[in-house]
Order: structure tokens, then sequence, then C-alpha cells
């Protein structure tokens, strides 16, 4: 009996291994094309993991706000709606103070959540900002892989480690995408 129950369970056991080498696998391949070190692009994605985790957990949080949090390099962007100030204070007071983070930048919005399609549209302008950068074929080595888009309520926010010059040419291309009502630069520079 007990080997009919390991047979049974093996596929199920292994298939979580899977995932997991398959998201360390991917994890690693975008690693390749970045100019942060892997252990940096480890360190954001748990500083990432751990703000959202903090903010789930504050169940009105969770359930009546909509706030998102990305980080690139120890900068964490906080994104979405929250319905009063103290609910947005809240947030940010539970994304702080994680250790690796070196800047805070609060870009929530005081007001109702956004409805589905709304969220959509900021979603599929995000795509359509990606798409845009695989234009930049101007600027030797540019990898507009290394740039981290993010939308919300049309405004479209940009992180990477990037030149100057590239910074200008992303924030040119951004602007004129159709449906982008503001830029916002949240760039580290490497020169």
């Amino acid at each position: 009996m007990p080997a009919l129950a390991l047979s049974v369970l093996l596929p199920f056991l292994f298939a979580g291994c899977a995932a997991v080498v398959v998201g360390g696998a991917a994890a690693g391949a975008g690693a390749v094309h970045d100019r942060r070190d892997f252990g940096t692009v480890m360190s954001d994605r748990n500083l990432q993991l751990s703000a959202m985790s903090a903010i789930n957990e504050d169940k009105e949080l969770a359930l009546q706000n909509d706030v998102s949090v990305v980080v690139f390099n120890g900068v964490m962007l906080l994104v979405g709606e929250a319905r009063t100030p103290e609910l947005k204070a809240r947030a940010v007071r539970l994304a702080s103070g994680f250790e690796g983070t070196r800047k805070l930048v609060d870009e929530i919005e005081v007001m109702e959540p956004i409805g589905f399609w709304a969220r959509r549209g900021d979603n599929a302008l995000t795509a359509r900002v990606k798409a845009a950068l695989l234009d930049i074929t101007s600027l030797p080595g540019f990898d507009p892989t290394r740039v981290n888009v993010t939308t919300a309520h049309r405004a479209v926010y940009l992180m990477g480690l990037v030149s100057h010059t590239e910074a200008d040419a992303i924030v040119e291309v951004a602007r004129n995408v159709a449906g982008v009502d503001k830029v916002v630069k949240v760039f580290e520079y490497t020169d």
C-alpha cells in the first residue's frame, strides 16, 4: 500500500520541483540581459514580494484598494489607488523599511480603485510602450528588456539602469505612444 501511495504522489511532488526549477531558470535568463547582478535581481524580487505581502496582510488595503509594488535596483515604486489619505499612508508605511530599499517612490493616488477595463487599458498601454521600445535601434548595445515599464492611470513609469542618452530616447518613444498621458522617469543612470 505505501508503494502505491508513493507512486500516486510522486508526480505531484516532482511537478512542484519542476515549477521551482523553471521559475529559477526564468529569473536567471532574465538576469542575462539585466545590468543588475543576479543577487540584486533576486533581492529586488524579494523586496517586491515582501512589500506586497505586508500590504496584502492588511485586509482593508488588500480588498478595498489596489496598490502595486515594483522594485528595481533597490528603488521601490508604489502605484495604484487608495480610497483615503489614511489608507495611502498605511500602504506606504507597510511597504517602507525593508532592508535593501534604497528609495521609495510613492505614486499612489487617493481615489476609488479603477475598474477592470481601465486596468486592462493600462496593461495594454504597458505592452504598447514595451513594443515601441523595440524601435530604438540607433543606440549601440541598447536592450529594451532592461527597461521596466509600469502603467497606472495612463501614466507610464520607467525604471532601469540606463545612460542619459538611452533615457532621453526611451522617454521620447514612450511619450509618443498613443494613450500615454504622462511619462515619469524613475531611472538610475550608468553615466
